[in-house]
């Protein structure tokens, strides 16, 4: 095979490509969330997955992140089947950005700890090596004013905005966000989606390569002012929809619950 046929495969890979997967629920294996998942992620697009409560929503995420090993079929990341992830599979892995529902950032570091984290850990950096990175990160997601601030201290809607700073600090290619916009002020709903977006067109921070995204939504509404691409978790089942125009065409009662009243976002 040829040097720029080699390219074309790689480029065409899938990000994400679920086969036949049954989803069990984290706590109990025995227990089936979603079946026969089929889904193909490609490179630079950002798909929004909607459910409400209970629809298996962060344990599908959980399985797409490899955190969490299918209870059946094929689950792979860049082309690597996440059952065998081991040691050996580490860089892959880190090209996966994993926000949880609400952030989860740890309560005994400051902001800027929190985000220098993985940098710490993976790269074994020192606080002082990490430090310049993460301060440009904590300027360009408005955090510097909480870098030395504890989450106790901090309101919900930056420690979110906390948790995706160090989701972003290993500049993934690969974004996975569960429930991003719940429990969030409306103007910090509107920074959310604005700059998501921005991720996923390329922005100038990460390089200006598209980064693909997939995020959990119990509403569809506040997705719908750019392209995406949709799906919606109902009665155990993975509906692809399609594209905003797909999904207000679609009469499935579990779609349209996905489409009831939200709050507009502030422009």
């Amino acid at each position: 095979m040829s040097k720029s046929q080699n390219i074309s495969t790689a480029a065409a890979q899938p990000v994400l490509e679920m086969r036949a997967v049954t989803v069990s629920a984290m706590r109990d294996a025995s227990f089936v969330v979603v079946d026969h998942v089929d889904w193909t992620v490609a490179p630079g697009e950002f798909w929004v997955v909607g459910g409400p409560q209970h629809s298996g929503k962060t344990d599908l995420m959980f399985v797409a992140a490899g955190v969490l090993p299918p209870a059946a079929g094929s689950c792979k990341l860049f082309g690597l089947e996440t059952r065998s992830f081991s040691e050996a599979e580490l860089p892959k892995r880190l090209r996966v950005g994993y926000v949880a529902e609400g952030g989860q950032i740890f309560n005994r570091m400051t902001v800027a700890e929190n985000i220098a984290l993985p940098l710490r850990y993976h790269k074994n950096l020192a606080s002082a090596d990490a430090a310049p990175e993460v301060k440009a990160l904590l300027e360009l997601m408005e955090l510097s004013p909480l870098a030395d601030v504890t989450p106790a201290h901090v309101p919900a809607n930056w420690r979110h905005r906390a948790a995706l700073a160090r989701a972003l600090i290993m500049k993934p290619d690969l974004l996975l966000l569960d429930n991003p916009l719940s429990g969030l002020a409306p103007r910090h709903q509107s920074w959310w989606i604005h700059f998501l977006d921005q991720l996923g067109r390329g922005h100038e921070f990460f390089g200006g390569r598209p980064m693909t995204i997939a995020a959990t939504a119990e509403d569809f509404r506040p997705w719908r002012k750019a392209p995406r691409q949709f799906a919606a978790l109902h009665d155990r089942q993975f509906i692809p929809l399609g594209t905003w125009q797909q999904v207000e065409s679609c009469d499935d009662p579990g779609v349209r619950e996905l489409l009831g009243p939200a709050l507009e976002l502030v422009t």
